[in-house]
């Protein structure tokens, strides 16, 4: 049984960390070549399977038999602490099951179109072009997470729901503790707590005068198709979006300008064409998986896949790292290779619960990438990539700081 415990120094804060910030543990390999599904034991104790192969990932991200809900006590806990506990609040949407998990998505889903999406192009590309100014006017070195990562995707996201971008200290943060596998249940729910309340209010405030943004506009929706607002779950929308919305972006512009640093060859093939880039941003979003684990789930019936019977109340590691560097889907899996052109990645997930904001995501890093490279065209790294703090310790991988220069 391959052991998921927790480590003996702070130095390896999961046993199946990436040692190497562009490839995943070597585990992941031997578990793949050892089965399709194979037994571990979680950092509490507790034992699940884990779905190393690309083909059986998809197969079990669409069976229905295979719940979401987090707080199933088969489902798989890898922080630190305690099992997560019910808040006041209804569930989030990566939470459901259906039938709830359907209606609740197609409220929303009208806010994430190709669409929408494009009309928000010229604005992001305004964001994006602001912060790169301010970059070339400020000393160098600059932190590329502080001074563009991370604030592009906060203000894209306030925006859209209509969250003020001045209280992006006090969310980032927040979100930032919850996602931290190393902290205590105690502080965890601290930072869920504060991030409610400030929510709460917020929706509240919504509800009394609805403003033209996703959380006015579903105010309005839900009115005119209900009679009467559902607080709660609107709270609990907030609350996935916003967090979402910023985190994992964030990270996928810093991690994938690194890659791109360390592959000047690649680099010049969206530098020469920007028209690949789009690619290139599948590819980067392949290599890296950054939220591997919101593909977790629990059994709610006996499941078999891969040739393993999986039993009711089990829990289920769908490693979409491991899926995406499954040499049987793709060819030369551990390499970087922005014209590859493979879109069958996991890294949005898969299924019913395949990530909502993908769209936006999508044209958020094209945008970055493309403007950062042209505007920037001597962009380098200030600092060895083994010397660069990446996030070890967090449910989303990343990097807390990124100095470049010029």
């Amino acid at each position: 049984m391959t052991e998921l415990a927790e480590p003996a120094t702070r130095d390896d804060t999961f046993p199946l960390a990436r040692t190497c910030p562009f490839a995943p543990p070597p585990a992941y390999q031997e578990l793949r070549e050892a089965g399709p599904v194979q037994r571990v034991s979680l950092p509490d104790g507790s034992e699940a399977w884990a779905i190393t192969r690309l083909e059986e990932v998809r197969q079990m991200l669409t069976d229905p038999r295979f719940s979401s809900d987090r707080f199933n006590p088969g489902f798989p806990v890898l922080a630190k602490g305690a099992r997560p506990q019910r808040r006041r609040f209804t569930a989030s949407l990566i939470n459901m099951d259906p039938p709830e998990h359907g209606a609740a998505r197609r409220e929303v889903v009208g806010e994430f179109t190709v669409k929408r999406m494009k009309a928000l192009q010229p604005r992001i590309q305004q964001i994006v072009d602001e912060h790169i100014d301010a970059i070339l006017a400020g000393p160098k070195p600059a932190d590329l997470v502080s001074a563009l990562s991370l604030p592009v995707p906060s203000l894209v996201i306030c925006e859209q729901l209509g969250v003020p971008y001045a209280d992006h200290e006090f969310f980032q943060s927040r979100s930032s503790t919850l996602l931290n596998r190393e902290v205590t249940q105690e502080v965890r729910m601290q930072a869920v707590e504060g991030m409610q309340d400030y929510l709460d209010k917020l929706v509240s405030a919504k509800e009394a005068d609805p403003t033209d943004d996703l959380l006015g506009r579903q105010v309005l929706k839900q009115r005119e198709e209900h009679g009467d607002v559902d607080h709660d779950s609107l709270v609990s929308l907030a609350f996935l979006l916003l967090l979402a919305g910023h985190e994992t972006t964030a990270n996928m512009i810093s991690l994938g300008t690194v890659a791109l640093l360390e592959n000047p060859d690649q680099l010049e093939i969206i530098k020469k064409d920007p028209g690949k880039t789009l690619d290139a941003v599948e590819e980067l979003l392949r290599y890296f998986t950054i939220a591997e684990f919101a593909t977790s789930r629990v059994a709610t019936a006996d499941v078999e896949i891969g040739g393993q019977l999986i039993r009711e109340g089990e829990g289920v590691l769908g490693l979409s790292y491991s899926g995406n560097r499954d040499e049987t889907a793709f060819e030369d899996a551990d390499k970087l290779d922005l014209e590859r052109g493979a879109r069958h990645h996991v890294a949005f997930g898969f299924g019913p619960h395949q990530c909502l904001g993908q769209n936006l995501a999508r044209m958020e890093l094209q945008i970055v990438f493309d403007t950062l490279f042209r505007r920037i065209p001597d962009l380098k790294l200030a600092a060895p990539v083994d010397q660069l703090p990446f996030k070890h310790d967090s449910q989303i991988f990343g990097l807390y700081c990124l100095p470049v220069t010029w």
